[in-house]
């Protein structure tokens, strides 16, 4: 009998799949960090105190002249230092705002700039300012103010639903720089690149400031208090983030348990249960051989993109400002959470696929010419249906919402649609040998006898839309204090990030080493 038995068991073996990933090329790197010294810290605590009183004195001094004020906010911003001149940059953009200095300004640089300050403040300054930079015909005119095109360009990336003249100045813009990038005469070209790969409002705060660090120090109008007080900063806050990352393993429970914050915790957990639900729907469906409904498999694909658990345990170790009613806020998946996901799931599934760039700097796709395997793939929708239903996050995100499903449910909303398709829209032959469903770019090409172009373009349309009701969650008055939407706009920023140039996240490239050790482990010169 137990020969029966153990043949049997032999027969039903069951064979699991890897997913292959490499290994960690880190190492313990991080653990081992050794504490910086504490009297050189005291030293530069000392030194970074004095030069933040000395700036303050010269950026107040700057506030009869509103033009200079706007360069040095935007400078602050820039390097990272904001947060040591949060009142001094709030009163002064409140007074701009409300007395509309330089909104009348027929300076095309001001004017960006000031309405991109107030914008990424949360002002909900009007689009029409720019209306004056058009011609008779309704077109932008054509200029060869270089710095003020590259503005209105990083102004456009504010834009939220309905500002048509903005979606205008973007691809205008868009031509124009591509053009300068390419000419030796432009003296603005480096920035100019830079900006069409990576626009600020899409880029990682921290990454961003040590490289404008390195510009900053060469413009003509660099002030040496300001540079000086980044540069110290920038190493300060790069020692403290290695022992958070050195600690970050050790008994986090009970740290936050110390703080009073264990119900935190709670909520971390919950949503950690939400997830590994979901895995065990997506793994019997996936050893049924069952190929659920859209409407079904959306339900629990978005919640295993991981999307959800991020945004709420971002939150746990953040200070007294996250409450409980901040972590109701996110379990109901508010626009702002539900268009991140969507920018998360669309990029990293365009990107993805054959190892081909995510975007040209203008949010375009990738191409491929590669072929597609068109085996059996789950059913989609009309599009025209699809279309007709769509909300601000666009018909992937809403249209099934839009079938019954409840306010704040786990497997309903944009955040639903809109993730999943993302996370199936584009499959690489590496996720193809680890066994991986029918994408959604699959079931778009099967279902509508699209090609692979005309689906990066649906979903860039996605991609673009969610942008902007990320931007439109951000105008005040704001649901939740700015601090934590910031956390959520963070996260779509680093996902813009990562799949840039390369899968990142999956294949720890060149690119993802450099920004690593650009934050945690390459020191600022000073």
């Amino acid at each position: 009998m137990s020969t029966q038995v153990s043949h049997e068991a032999h027969h039903h073996e069951i064979i699991r799949r890897t997913a292959n990933f490499h290994p960690s090329i880190w190492g313990d790197q991080f653990i081992s960090h050794l504490p910086k010294d504490k009297v050189r810290e005291a030293i530069e605590l000392q030194e970074i105190e004095k030069l933040r009183e000395q700036f303050k004195r010269e950026l107040l001094a700057a506030a009869s002249n509103s033009s200079q004020q706007l360069d040095l906010i935007d400078a602050i911003q820039r390097l990272g230092v904001a947060y040591h001149f949060e009142t001094e940059i709030e009163e002064a953009l409140h007074h701009i705002y409300n007395n509309r200095i330089d909104m009348e300004d027929d300076d095309l640089y001001n004017t960006a700039l000031g309405f991109r300050l107030l914008r990424q403040h949360g002002y909900n300054v009007s689009c029409d300012i720019f209306n004056k930079f058009k011609d008779d015909k309704g077109y932008f005119k054509q200029s060869n103010d270089a710095r003020g095109i590259l503005g209105l360009y990083e102004a456009a990336h504010l834009a939220v639903h309905g500002e048509d003249i903005l979606d205008e100045a973007l691809a205008f813009t868009t031509i124009h720089l591509k053009s300068m990038a390419s000419s030796p005469n432009c003296p603005l070209t480096a920035k100019v690149s830079h900006a069409l790969k990576q626009p600020i409002r899409r880029g990682v705060p921290r990454l961003e400031s040590r490289r404008y660090i390195s510009i900053y120090q060469d413009e003509p109008s660099c002030n040496k208090t300001l540079l000086r007080l980044a540069k110290l900063n920038f190493n300060l806050v790069q020692d403290l983030h290695k022992e958070e990352l050195a600690e970050i393993t050790s008994e986090i429970e009970e740290k936050v348990a110390k703080e009073g914050w264990s119900y935190r915790v709670h909520y971390g957990k919950d949503a950690m249960k939400v997830q590994v639900h979901a895995y065990f729907n997506e793994a019997k469906w996936f050893h049924e051989n069952h190929i659920p409904t859209m409407e079904e498999y959306m339900q629990v694909a978005l919640v295993t993109s991981g999307y959800f658990l991020l945004a709420t345990v971002s939150f746990i170790g953040m200070a007294d400002m996250v409450t409980e009613q901040a972590f109701d806020w996110v379990f109901n998946r508010p626009k702002i959470v539900r268009a991140s996901e969507t920018i998360a799931r669309l990029v990293d599934d365009v990107r993805s696929h054959k190892g081909e760039p995510a975007g040209d700097g203008t949010g375009e796709f990738g191409k491929s010419d590669s072929i597609w395997d068109t085996r059996t793939a789950p059913e989609v929708g009309d599009p025209a249906e699809e279309s007709a239903t769509s909300g601000e996050t666009g018909a992937i995100g809403d249209t099934y919402k839009n079938k019954g499903a409840g306010e704040g449910d786990v497997g309903a909303e944009g955040f639903v649609g809109a993730l999943d398709l993302a996370k199936y829209g584009a499959e690489t032959d590496f996720e193809q040998e680890r066994g991986h469903a029918a994408s959604g770019v699959e079931c778009y090409i099967r279902q509508y006898g699209l090609s692979k172009q005309e689906v990066y373009k649906e979903f860039h349309m996605q991609v673009v839309n969610a942008w902007k009701d990320v931007n439109e969650e951000c105008l005040k008055p704001t649901a939740v204090p700015m601090p934590l939407l910031e956390r959520i706009l963070n996260l779509s920023r680093v996902t813009d990030v990562i799949y840039k140039e390369e899968d990142g996240y999956t294949h720890v490239g060149q690119l993802m080493k450099n920004n690593v050790a650009s934050l945690f482990i390459d020191s600022v010169p000073i």
